[in-house]
């Protein structure tokens, strides 16, 4: 029997529970679980008791396709009250004797020693590139000789509120959080290629609420961001253009949306309700894509910001992937390459099996992370293992920074 992972995906949109089998090619879906979202706002805790109630039926119907009682996973966070910044720690070496793991370990730890404000605490340091004795651009100093160790790490630190807030939630619907995983770390570790994240890619992640961002050179992370804009805004923009209700607006988005107005035919209409008319209006289908390719080009205008400010913006050979829910609207890959000037694909989570129909989209790309990243987490820390009628999932404890060293591919 292979090990089974826990994820649980909260977004604004939907919150999705999923069990898998960690096999070697694949990951076998055991048990699903999908509940629209209550009480959480563009990464934000909004109403406690409605989250705990919308996690805890996501949760349910996990352990009722599964056969198995769930009471930890891994769970996913985002929200502008995330940020990240850039470190580096060093350490002495002794001399005659090659750089050992815990000579890595404390340099990260070095690394991480700066002053973060009192409200804010460290999610994530994942080491960036090494040097030793001034060598840079050392991927893997295991054995290596030298006096001194540097690295430079990402460290992603968010607001100890919205996490407390979080935390509460989740263990409120009966689930432990073994932890907190940041959703771009999570949709890029299930879209994105080794050879993607070795030549320079940004994993573009439009959710509901938000869109998350996650620039990975040279094998591992360089730069994260969350942008407080998402696919509800293309809604809201429908509802007050059409004057419909949100639910209403999201439909017509999903079954006539389109991201370019010259990408659908300029004859071609459909019937909506508006409020307060008795007889359905007629509306051309190129005026909904008109005002929806406006929002989806602001959305890109500052992704492509946020690229430029991180630097990196010349170090993307490989350009741009889009996953997250809001890539499903026709023409968005187009528009992604128009505005950022680069190449561009839609991805959604492959290599699954089982109970994975619903999952093969890019709606779940973070859903599906989070076990990946679960499964790699798996190998260095002996799971609780998971049995029918006693719940468990995989244990992290401190083990996340050594998962992220393992980002780092050999030099060959």
């Amino acid at each position: 029997m292979n090990e089974l992972v826990v994820g649980v995906d909260i977004g604004t949109t939907k919150i999705c529970t999923i069990v898998g089998e960690v096999r070697p090619d694949d990951i076998f879906i055991v048990g699903l679980g999908i509940e629209p979202s209550r009480g959480m706002k563009k990464g934000i805790v909004t109403d406690m008791t409605q989250l705990a109630a919308a996690i805890s039926a996501s949760v349910h119907k996990a352990e009722k396709s599964s056969g198995y009682d769930i009471s930890r996973a891994f769970v996913s966070v985002a929200g502008s009250h995330t940020a990240a910044i850039n470190s580096r720690g060093a350490v002495g070496l002794i001399a005659n004797r090659g750089v050992r793991a815990e000579d890595m370990d404390k340099a990260i730890e070095n690394a991480r020693s700066i002053a973060i404000p009192h409200n804010r605490e460290v999610l994530h340091v994942i080491p960036r590139t090494y040097s030793l004795d001034g060598q840079e651009h050392v991927r893997s100093p295991i054995g290596m000789h030298g006096f001194r160790l540097d690295v430079e790490v990402h460290i992603i630190t968010v607001s100890s509120t919205s996490v407390a807030n979080l935390e509460q939630s989740v263990q409120a619907a009966g689930v432990y959080p073994d932890r907190f995983i940041l959703n771009p770390l999570a949709s890029g570790d299930a879209v994105l290629t080794e050879q993607e994240r070795e030549m320079g890619v940004v994993i573009i992640d439009i959710g509901g609420g938000t869109t998350d961002l996650g620039i990975f050179i040279e094998g591992t992370v360089w730069h994260s961001a969350i942008i407080s804009v998402g696919g509800d805004m293309v809604t809201n923009d429908i509802t007050h253009w059409m004057h419909v209700p949100f639910d209403v607006a999201e439909a017509v988005k999903l079954q006539h949306g389109h991201a370019m107005e010259k990408g659908v035919n300029p004859l071609e209409t459909f019937l909506v309700q508006p409020f307060g008319e008795g007889l359905p209006a007629e509306v051309k289908r190129s005026d909904l894509a008109m005002v929806i390719e406006a929002r989806v080009t602001e959305i890109f205008e500052l992704v492509q910001t946020e690229i430029k400010r991180s630097g990196y913006d010349g170090l993307l050979r490989a350009g741009a992937v889009v996953t997250g829910g809001c890539a499903l609207l026709p023409g968005v890959r187009e528009v992604a390459a128009q505005v950022l000037g680069c190449p561009v694909r839609v991805a959604r989570p492959e290599k699954l099996t089982g109970m994975a129909d619903a999952l093969r989209s890019p709606a779940y790309s973070t859903s599906v992370g989070l076990l990946r990243l679960g499964l790699q987490m798996d190998t260095m820390a002996t799971p609780l293992p998971l049995t029918n009628g006693s719940a468990s999932g995989a244990k992290l404890g401190s083990l996340l920074s050594d998962f992220f060293k393992r980002l780092l591919p050999d030099d060959n």
